[in-house]
């Protein structure tokens, strides 16, 4: 079926703008954490801690997006994450004590928990079946553009003074501002608008986005799959339950695997091998280059190879990375050697659970509970993220650097027989379609 790919790939990206938030705040600590460190004298535990307060704010944002987004709409719940995200920027740039910035990050995280849900679940609600994984990759794709160019500009600027920290986090507000303005522009999803009984304002969207038989078909298919419930559906329910569960298991893996110990301690891993402030900071700019490269090549991969297998490879070669990571640590190889290894664990990662876990999570729900479902397995996506960059300072104190690689090189086998044994392709099928394939998992 002939859809307008070129208007669908514009709205697709512009939404996407919500992903550079999260790849921003995401990166923004690894290159202003040793200025962190030495102005609020942090202990193992307080940075652990400092690190993980975004994601309690995600899991508050993740909470607040599932309830504004159901009831007003995709659209106004992004603009909220983006002017949030906006303020908190600069309130940790202007921060005098540790507690005020922690406020300031919380708050960071609550507009970046909800652009997180909300932008690849708009992306899947307007995009056709046929392309849907490589536009909610555009998602993965600005998350690590914002990763990449935070790096970047961290890097430029680290040798500015003690307050280049506050320079770091400050900049933050343009990207937000920007993606703010883009959304004026944004229509509304066209599945929420019928969802809400607006019937004729979704139908003259999807009719842009692919035609008038693809609109007609698309309508018929969501009027279709709601018949026999309401919007208002508990996700608990019996009936779907089992989809809920493949949804928190692939988010909560896509964290505890541990490769955002990698993104958010960096400089900690390399200074355990000698590796100077300069090499931890230009460390962190190769795994953003390699990061996106290898996230542009997923996009390809996701709609041809399909999730599961993706998902599977990724499984079993980062827990083979990890060991490799773990023998590095340990034996205290060259940083050069360390570097080639944890390049290698992210080019995996980029091609496979980084998108694709997020592809999975914005289609696999049905109409009827998508809202609540997305913005709940997120909400245990974020909490595990806290875990794990709460526990990484304290395991490496007490066991090594080593020794959470190792733990992760299980975690990740582990997540390989979950895939295997509890998800199914979902390549090619519509949303709608989707219901009878995971309502019945």
């Amino acid at each position: 079926m002939k859809h307008n790919s070129n208007y669908t790939l514009l709205i697709s990206a512009i939404s996407a703008l919500g992903g550079y938030l999260f790849g921003f705040d995401f990166a923004v600590i690894a290159g202003a954490l040793p200025f962190l460190k030495t102005i609020f004298e942090l202990n193992a535990w307080w940075e652990g801690f400092l690190t993980g307060t975004l994601a309690i704010g995600c899991m508050i944002g993740c909470y607040l997006a599932g309830k504004i987004a159901e009831k007003f709409g995709r659209r106004p719940s992004l603009m909220i994450a983006a002017i949030t995200f906006a303020l908190s920027s600069l309130g940790m740039a202007f921060s005098s004590s540790l507690t005020l910035f922690l406020v300031m990050r919380l708050m960071a995280g609550v507009g970046v928990g909800m652009a997180s849900m909300l932008s690849p679940m708009y992306i899947a609600e307007v995009s056709p079946a046929d392309i849907r994984g490589r536009n909610v990759s555009i998602n993965q794709l600005t998350i690590v553009f914002g990763i990449l160019i935070t790096n970047l500009v961290n890097y430029a600027i680290a040798d500015t003074g003690a307050n280049a920290w506050r320079w770091m986090f400050g900049l933050g507000a343009v990207p937000a501002l920007a993606f703010l303005a883009g959304l004026f522009w944004l229509p509304e999803s066209p599945r929420w608008l019928i969802l809400q009984g607006k019937r004729t304002e979704g139908l003259a969207i999807l009719h842009k986005i692919g035609g008038e038989d693809f609109a007609l078909n698309t309508l018929n298919q969501v009027e279709s799959s709601v018949k026999k419930t309401t919007t208002q559906v508990s996700i608990f329910t019996p009936q779907y339950l089992p989809v809920l569960f493949v949804g928190i298991g692939l988010a909560v893996f896509q964290q505890l695997c541990g490769i955002n110990v990698v993104f958010n301690y960096t400089s900690t891993i390399f200074e355990s091998v000698g590796a100077d402030l300069n090499r931890q900071l230009f460390e962190t700019v190769s795994i953003g280059v390699v990061n996106v490269i290898f996230t542009i090549l997923a996009m390809f991969l996701v709609d041809k190879i399909g999730r599961k297998p993706l998902m599977q490879v990724g499984s079993l070669g980062l827990a083979i990375a990890y060991i490799l990571i773990a023998i590095l640590l340990k034996t205290q190889a060259p940083a050069l050697y360390l570097s080639i290894v944890v390049l290698l664990s992210i080019s995996i990662y980029a091609t496979t659970l980084a998108p694709v876990t997020w592809v999975l999570i914005s289609e696999i729900f049905p109409n009827a509970i998508r809202g609540n479902a997305t913005s709940f397995s997120i909400l245990c996506l974020w909490a595990a993220y806290f875990i794990l960059v709460f526990t990484f300072p304290i395991l490496a104190e007490k066991l090594g650097t080593y020794g959470p690689f190792a733990l992760y090189a299980l975690i990740c086998t582990i997540g390989f027989v979950f895939v295997k044994t509890q998800v199914k392709e979902t390549k090619g099928k519509t949303l709608e379609q989707m219901e009878e394939v995971f309502t019945g998992h």
